[in-house]
């Protein structure tokens, strides 16, 4: 490759010269100016100097930057040195900005569309993608955005451009796909391939060097209405169960957040969520035990929540008509609880428990999501969970229908 035509340098060593450019000309202004002017340290976007990784995507037509980190931070830090991981696109022709946000887009528009030089909250999603989202239940009204139907992936114009909070969406035969985009710089360079053993780039940084003190004063848009601030936290929680990818462990990780234990609060009625605490037995020599949740009511006391996956392959009910039972994988989440129950029945252990967490449990209702409301027989599933006791079976709709409707309460 060369460098202005003059030096032959390889595509990584031509990165590493621009994010250095990048540092002299953008990110040592910036810190300098909010230095200078700390009152704004609390209000810019974080990410640009509280560097988590910086993504480096090299094509053809631009360099394209994407941060990723906080949208806003308490203090600078003392070492803004950053990881950056690098991509080279430069082989072929291809839209950039496809490759960063990573899905086909599978639309029949052939029309290119522009990307224009500022997005804000741009929102898109490939047809599959769209269907998947309509079939969760996906709050559309809950978000600032600009709405992409049936569209190309926009194509990045031979200007300086930049997406912020941008969110991408696709969906294959295992769930939803979801790409957040909370901040990206698209840099325009030219190309040159007509030479057989070398690639040529020239570019121009001017452009970021303009905007240190209008991004110094830029802030990530966070509504002071509770209903605005918390409907895109359950769509978040909404694609992260709707990707068959994410695991049990990385829905109650969401759902355990500060941030986020409104969701099991408002739906359960409970005063606080308390998640995985580990259960020691006091008068038997038994494994430990750990709950996903305690649900702790304004009483003081606390019942049971367990998550299994929403995917479910088989059928939840078997037997004939009026024999109708659970199918034995459901019957072996609920046998699981059962420990639960044995564990409190105990005096020695509720003792212990409480001494060392608290809070008090006895005889706790067990509560258990799993599945999809289209999994069950509403009519068959109430005559089969009235022959439980003290258990209660939600499917991930029923969580969160429970919760958003409170919030068109008049």
């Amino acid at each position: 490759m060369k460098n202005n035509g003059k030096t032959r340098i390889t595509v990584k060593e031509f990165l590493e010269g621009f994010i250095k450019l990048l540092n002299k000309y953008y990110w040592s202004p910036l810190y300098e100016y909010i230095c200078n002017n700390p009152n704004l340290i609390t209000s810019f976007p974080g990410l640009l100097l509280d560097h988590r990784k910086i993504i480096v995507y090299l094509g053809r037509t631009h360099i394209g930057v994407e941060y990723t980190g906080p949208e806003h931070i308490n203090k600078l830090p003392k070492d803004y040195g950053v990881e950056v991981q690098y991509f080279d696109y430069s082989i072929s022709e291809c839209n950039l900005l496809e490759k960063i946000i990573g899905f086909q887009f599978d639309s029949n528009v052939k029309t290119e569309f522009p990307l224009v030089p500022f997005s804000e909250d741009l929102f898109m999603a490939t047809d599959k993608g769209w269907d998947k989202l309509h079939e969760l239940g996906w709050n559309f009204s809950a978000q600032n955005l600009i709405l992409g139907i049936n569209s190309p992936c926009p194509m990045p114009m031979p200007v300086f451009s930049r997406i912020i909070n941008g969110i991408f969406f696709d969906a294959d035969e295992v769930g939803l796909k979801t790409r957040r985009i909370k901040w990206l710089d698209l840099f325009p360079v030219v190309f040159d391939g007509s030479d057989e053993e070398l690639d040529s780039f020239r570019m121009e940084i001017s452009y970021i060097t303009q905007s240190v003190k209008s991004d110094a004063h830029y802030s990530f848009y966070i509504p002071e209405d509770f209903k605005l601030r918390q409907l895109p936290k359950i769509n978040k929680f909404i694609e992260i169960w709707g990707d068959s990818a994410n695991d049990e462990r990385a829905i109650t990780k969401f759902l355990s957040k500060k941030e986020n234990e409104f969701i099991l609060t408002m739906k359960f009625g409970a005063e606080r969520i308390i998640s995985e605490k580990k259960l020691e037995w006091q008068s038997e020599d038994n494994d430990p035990i750990i709950p996903d949740f305690f649900v702790v009511h304004p009483n003081g006391y606390a019942d049971i929540l367990e998550f299994k996956l929403p995917f479910i392959k088989s059928n939840t009910v078997v037997g004939t008509t009026n024999r109708e039972s659970f199918s034995a994988w459901l019957n072996s989440y609920i046998s699981q609880t059962r420990v639960y129950v044995k564990y409190f029945d105990d005096p020695n252990n509720r003792i212990w428990f409480e001494k060392k967490f608290g809070f008090k449990v006895h005889k706790p209702k067990r509560i258990l999501v799993v599945g999809r409301r289209g999994d069950f027989n509403p009519d068959v599933w109430r005559e089969i969970i009235a022959d439980y006791s003290n258990i209660e079976i939600l499917t991930y709709d029923d969580l969160i229908d429970g919760v958003v409707v409170q919030f068109y309460k008049e």
